[in-house]
């Protein structure tokens, strides 16, 4: 993947959060609920998983006065519990007080009918359950409690109510209408091509993880060396839906002069192979894609990693410049590309796209954010397409920045030096993806993307666990001393991004985990190599990038530092046993 260039910046941006209404839903687990009851109605509440900061919890309502045509339920929390994300009901928040609405398909509740709509939250402390419920404005009357459930996250997600149960209308919207969070209530594709090589080499524990397909050349769409292509995806994973809400994630990677700054993930089409792309690569997985079988399935599309970034800042002359990047945002194929297949894809009723925008470690700095922004804009405006194409972005995809970096904060300073000014984090406003992905996200809103646009963050390999992790704050004898000794990205530098040695797998995939955070999601499937270690004759368009290469002793980009790559590494997306033991042994959380 592309280097991101590390420039020194001065003035601060203020980091904002916005959270969205009706989002994500991550498994569910057998917990007692609390309940009330009352002549016109009685509610149940659930809490089916519970970790050390978060909750999912399942309510149902049951009508038991005169039929309603829509409702309205509300209750107060007694704590600090917060709604985060929201699924099968309108759910906001003002204080203590919540309030959730029926949508357009399931207001209408029967005399003795049911519905059910669901919710992730956050909370410290005790997450005491409600007990007191209004329906319409009547009292529902008072009910029991809730035991603490199991304290780990969940994995994967729950199983969705029926969607067209016998006594009362549908919870989930119908085939091919798209919901604000895709990840919400939905399972995730299990890749049994990936699968079968993870519990081939040890990896049994996470064999069943959702991970992306990678579509990155034209031969990909059919399949190549046997292996399977779009439609062959897609019907497995109309089989692994079964009728529920399933998610199957794909990499749209195969730009003309795709990954102009990297050599490792070059393409196979040239930099004016425009039209090739289109009508080559881009109209046939819109094609496929719309057939009509698959309009239950929830197609994510990650859209071109890498591409804007790099013309947003390694084309101006600068150290991290090259000549292909230059290229590439004069002639405009990027903007023009990406656009076309925002418009393509986008027109389909059960697609979902997710703009590449880097990571924290790359366009962070003052002079690179609101520019590169700017950048996502223009292309999600260009060759017909709108905003109304985008649901949102993703950070981090195939990287290795970590999620949080819980003993330390851009804010803190060290004997009057501020955090910014270490070496490691070089004036970045940003330390870590999760507080990245949040600013990042409230720009793109304030210069006219849609309020409900969500984030990814691939957390396929920023884990960073193993006997390296720090387990407290570095010593304050000087900020880079206290930097170095409690950050949890172990690289020798940020801007190292090939098979970087000592990394872990992160956070399991998660629905609507943050506050307008989508999903966690792997999109890079662990185990699959970043480029090679040496030059290795192929006939995908991949170079030999010495930032794969252990020996290496580094370029402006990553300040002259070692790349910190593993040797012994294939080509990029073949399958590296060394790695991926790495990032199974390393992994954080740990696996059980």
């Amino acid at each position: 993947m592309a280097v991101p260039i590390v420039r020194r910046r001065t003035a601060a941006l203020a980091a904002g959060a916005l959270v969205v209404a009706a989002g994500g839903v991550v498994a569910a687990m057998n917990a007692p609920s609390a309940s009330a009851a009352t002549t016109g109605c009685s509610v149940q509440y659930a809490v089916q998983s519970q970790w050390n900061n978060g909750f999912t919890a399942s309510v149902t309502i049951t009508n038991t006065g005169s039929a309603l045509t829509s409702w309205n339920l509300g209750w107060s929390f007694a704590g600090d519990q917060q709604v985060t994300q929201g699924w099968s009901a309108q759910v906001s928040q003002s204080g203590h007080a919540v309030t959730a609405a029926s949508l357009s398909y399931n207001g209408s509740l029967a005399t003795g009918g049911s519905t059910n709509f669901g919710f992730n939250g956050s909370y410290s402390g005790t997450n005491t359950s409600p007990t007191a419920f209004t329906l319409n404005g009547v009292a529902c009357g008072g009910g029991g409690t809730t035991t603490t459930p199991p304290t780990s996250p969940p994995t994967s997600p729950p199983t969705s109510p029926p969607t067209s149960p016998p006594t009362s209308p549908p919870t989930t919207p119908p085939p091919g209408q798209r919901v604000d969070n895709p990840y919400s209530g939905a399972k995730g594709y299990v890749n049994p091509l990936w699968s079968a090589e993870a519990a081939a080499d040890g990896g049994q524990a996470i064999a069943n993880q959702s991970t992306a397909v990678w579509l990155d050349r034209i031969a990909a769409i059919q399949g190549v060396s046997g292996g399977m292509g779009l439609k062959a995806h897609l019907d497995a994973a109309v089989q692994q839906a079964a009728g529920k809400p399933l998610t199957v994630e794909f990499v749209i990677y195969d730009l003309p002069g795709r990954d102009c700054s990297a050599l490792a993930s070059n393409g196979e089409l040239g930099p004016t192979e425009l039209s090739r792309y289109e009508t080559d690569y881009i109209d046939p997985i819109a094609s496929i894609m719309s057939n009509s079988k698959y309009a239950g399935l929830r197609i994510v599309n990650v859209i071109e990693p890498d591409s804007l970034p790099n013309i947003t800042t390694n084309a101006g002359g600068s150290a991290g410049s090259t000549d292909a990047c230059a290229v590439m945002k004069a002639n405009g194929n990027y903007e023009k590309g990406v656009g076309y297949a925002l418009n393509k894809l986008g027109a389909l009723p059960n697609t979902y796209n997710y703009i590449d925008v880097a990571h924290h470690a790359w366009l962070g700095w003052d002079s690179n954010f609101v520019p590169a922004a700017q950048e996502f804009l223009k292309a999600a405006t260009s060759s017909g397409a709108t905003v109304n194409n985008v649901q949102g972005f993703i950070t981090n995809t195939a990287n290795y920045s970590a999620l949080t970096e819980p003993y330390f904060k851009v804010t803190d300073s060290v004997n009057g030096t501020t955090v910014r000014q270490s070496k490691w984090v070089d004036w970045n406003n940003y330390v870590d993806e999760l507080t990245y992905a949040q600013a990042l996200r409230s720009e793109l809103v304030s210069i006219g993307f849609n309020s409900n646009i969500g984030m990814l963050i691939d957390t396929s390999r920023n884990g960073w666990g193993g006997s390296a992790r720090p387990t407290g704050p570095g010593a304050k004898t000087d900020v880079d001393t206290y930097v170095n000794g409690g950050r949890i990205d172990r690289r020798i530098h940020a801007g190292n991004w090939c098979n970087q040695s000592g990394a872990g797998i992160g956070e399991r995939p998660t629905a609507a985990p943050q506050p307008g955070i989508d999903a966690y999601a792997w999109i890079k499937p662990p185990g699959e190599s970043d480029g090679s270690s040496t030059a290795i004759a192929n006939d995908e368009g991949k170079g030999f990038d010495r930032m794969c290469d252990p020996t290496y002793t580094g370029n402006a980009r990553n300040g002259n530092n070692p790349t910190g790559a593993l040797a012994n590494a294939p080509l990029a997306g073949q399958w590296f046993s060394a790695q991926f033991h790495q990032l199974v042994q390393n992994a954080y959380p740990p696996l059980s």
